[in-house]
């Protein structure tokens, strides 16, 4: 029961204060669950894709070897798949109704898929395995998710600019991810010095995409998105946002 608690303990927290900073316009919790159980699902063919893939010839060398593994077999088919998902499971849904929500269904798949990756790892594994992964690949798989939804918020609201966006929204957690497996792949103790800054690096990251689509919220009276909104339901915010004050 402790490795269970473990394995989802950080998943939770960082989806609950995700959840939570979205103030002004909270998603429905039945979506949040689904995006969740979607991320958890898409484990199983992502294991038979990476599976396969690991079995092509690939170059010989340490190095080239981890470049191949990272960005081709775990980066390219996780975060592809979890673009997937959240394409088509959110990205037309009449709730996805302001950038931040391209976040909160993000990660909700990203986290889905970490926490049943991380049960089968620590159950393998035990506590130090959990321990370790609690600081590392649950939060990496949050910022990963964290900026492919700040690009699919820019992809749905942004006029003119949607292809190009979705682009950056599988494109750039691909880089992310398979940077952070190489680094680890490679075995190489100068390589290895950077996997604390690169983490920061993804954190200071996600942390500043959240707070780019909190106070762009087309809910946030103070953002000039909410000058967007028809005019009753403006009011309606407005009001809400006195009733809470």
């Amino acid at each position: 029961m402790s490795l269970l608690v473990l394995s989802l303990a950080p998943v939770i927290i960082i989806l609950a204060y995700v959840y939570i900073r979205d103030k002004y316009e909270k998603e429905p919790l039945r979506l949040v669950l689904k995006g969740l159980a979607a991320g958890a699902i898409i484990l199983i063919p992502a294991a038979f894709i990476e599976e396969g893939l690991g079995r092509l010839p690939e170059s010989r060398g340490l190095i080239p070897g981890a470049l191949y593994t990272g960005f081709v077999v775990a980066g390219a088919t996780e975060e592809l798949l979890k673009f997937l998902m959240v394409y088509l499971l959110f990205f037309r849904n009449r709730n996805f109704n302001e950038r931040y929500d391209g976040i909160v269904y993000s990660v909700a798949v990203s986290l889905g898929f970490a926490a049943l990756e991380n049960v089968l790892y620590v159950f393998r594994g035990g506590m130090q395995v959990g321990l370790l992964r609690a600081f590392t690949a649950v939060p990496a798989h949050a910022f990963f998710g964290m900026i492919m939804g700040y690009y699919f918020g820019l992809a749905r609201f942004v006029q003119g600019a949607k292809s190009k966006n979705l682009l950056k929204a599988i494109a750039l957690p691909w880089f992310f991810h398979g940077l952070y497996d190489f680094i680890l792949y490679s075995q190489n103790p100068w390589l290895l010095l950077t996997f604390v800054p690169l983490m920061i690096v993804l954190l200071v990251t996600g942390m500043k995409r959240i707070k780019q689509h909190q106070l762009a919220s087309a809910f946030n009276p103070k953002s000039e998105s909410f000058l967007e909104l028809p005019a009753d339901e403006a009011d309606t915010t407005q009001e809400d946002q006195t009733s809470e004050a």
